[in-house]
């Protein structure tokens, strides 16, 4: 399902609520939140939250379940804490960690460092106050 999260008038993350809300002129789109990492196309480098200063401990909980899978699943060099890593790179580690996490999805932001946030399921309020709330099976 698409929501259009892309086409929002704006995006705001609530680190102490653990909140993605997305506002569009007639509709909100809200859901629990997790900060999976950011990548920075200038200097091609992935960095995970877990490691990083700026993102509240309990925000990264989805990229240290990802670190301990790959460090359990022989993939050591996907748990370090800063990957070199183009943009197809960055797009295949996020990709995997939604998929090992069962994120119902991820939004990045734009620009040369990008966050990238895992999301679960989304609840969309209309502008008459209407309420609607979606999940994707990920098994």
């Amino acid at each position: 399902m698409s929501w259009g999260l892309g086409s929002a008038d704006r995006w705001d993350l609530d680190q102490t609520t653990g909140t993605i809300t997305w506002t569009f002129p007639d509709k909100t789109a809200t859901a629990p939140a997790q900060i999976l990492g950011s990548f920075n196309s200038t200097s091609g480098s992935w960095m995970w939250a877990w490691v990083n200063p700026s993102v509240l401990p309990g925000l990264s909980s989805d990229a240290r379940d990802f670190r301990d899978w790959a460090e359990a699943n022989g993939h050591p060099a996907l748990a370090r804490p800063k990957i070199e890593a183009d943009a197809k790179a960055a797009a295949t580690l996020v990709a995997l960690a939604v998929r090992v996490t069962r994120a119902t999805g991820y939004y990045r932001s734009q620009g040369n460092n990008s966050l990238i946030v895992t999301f679960g399921p989304v609840t969309l309020t209309a502008a008459d106050g209407s309420v609607s709330s979606f999940n994707i099976d990920t098994e």
